[in-house]
């Protein structure tokens, strides 16, 4: 090949290289995990040159050309490196790790291997879905389900479902993001379930709440004033009962006394009939009764 050609080609081939090496792969780690990362092409170490690992601008790892090798030392412990392929992995990551990575040789030329921009985040918290029943009847109702997290974001959604479906109504929300970079959504999934997700890149929680289930067997809340008339009807219809067995009870007791007193009559007039029974039954006729004396010479005189 013609040398003029093959400087040519070799240009177009470090320009690749140089564009490829470019790109700035975002990678996203939960706190307290390791992180590894791996160069994205081969690493040829020439004379006065090295290898490293850099974080920003400060040097994690060195390889030198007669394979020394070098940890700085804040990593010492927290860093793992695979000379066969020249890996890394940090370990236990935390907030401050967060940031750039790159991996190149260094020397006369830089050619990197690897770049990196690395965000450390936070599981999210839990997330919990409450219903609360707006209207309902035989055939359908509405309701607005509400997805709280633990550290105090939330959401509401309506909805609205018939025997056959529910349906996701407009104008309520759906999702946000929150403060710390999470996603919070509220979604219907498979007709008759409602999905409170809370997520980032490194997590997620959900909780499902069975609205249809919860709509059809529960009734809807009675507003305050026909809570209170319903309680008044109720006070009013005990009282008039209680009024009505007063009255009865009382109409028994007066009933049992005035038979006492009949009784009490009666028996004394057979008392008083019973002292003289010779006593006509006419005390009125004065004239026709015989007096004590007139039974007594009527006595005397007998043989």
């Amino acid at each position: 090949m013609h040398p003029i050609i093959l400087l040519f080609v070799i240009s177009l081939l470090h320009s690749y290289e140089a564009r490829g090496s470019d790109t700035v792969t975002p990678v996203f780690v939960q706190k307290g995990k390791d992180l590894p990362l791996n160069v994205t092409a081969p690493v040829k170490i020439v004379e006065r040159s090295e290898f490293k690992w850099r974080f920003k601008d400060s040097s994690i790892f060195r390889l030198f050309d007669d394979n020394k090798t070098k940890t700085i030392s804040p990593y010492h412990g927290r860093v793992e490196i695979f000379l066969q392929n020249h890996s890394l992995l940090l370990k236990n990551v935390q907030q401050a790790d967060s940031g750039r990575y790159t991996a190149g040789v260094f020397g006369d030329n830089d050619d990197y291997v690897g770049k990196y921009s690395v965000t450390v985040q936070d599981p999210v918290s839990l997330v919990n879905g409450t219903v609360d029943l707006l209207s309902n009847s035989s055939d359908s109702c509405n309701l607005t389900v509400t997805c709280s997290t633990q550290d105090s974001h939330h959401i509401n959604s309506t909805f609205r479902c018939d025997t056959n479906t529910c349906s996701q109504e407009e104008g309520g929300e759906r999702s946000k993001v929150t403060t710390s970079g999470a996603s919070l959504r509220v979604y219907l999934s498979k007709g008759f379930s409602v999905i409170c997700n809370h997520s980032n890149q490194v997590s997620s929680d959900e909780h499902t709440t069975m609205i249809r289930d919860f709509c059809f067997s529960n009734p809807a809340p009675e507003p305050p004033g026909a809570f209170i008339a319903f309680v008044s009807v109720t006070v009013i219809k005990v009282l008039v009962i209680i009024a009505i067995t007063a009255a009865f009870v009382g109409h028994r007791i007066k009933g049992k006394h005035e038979s006492v007193d009949t009784e009490n009559t009666v028996y004394e007039d057979v008392q008083v009939k019973s002292v003289n029974p010779l006593v006509d039954q006419n005390p009125t006729d004065d004239a026709a009764a015989p007096s004590p004396s007139s039974i007594y010479s009527l006595v005397e005189a007998g043989p």
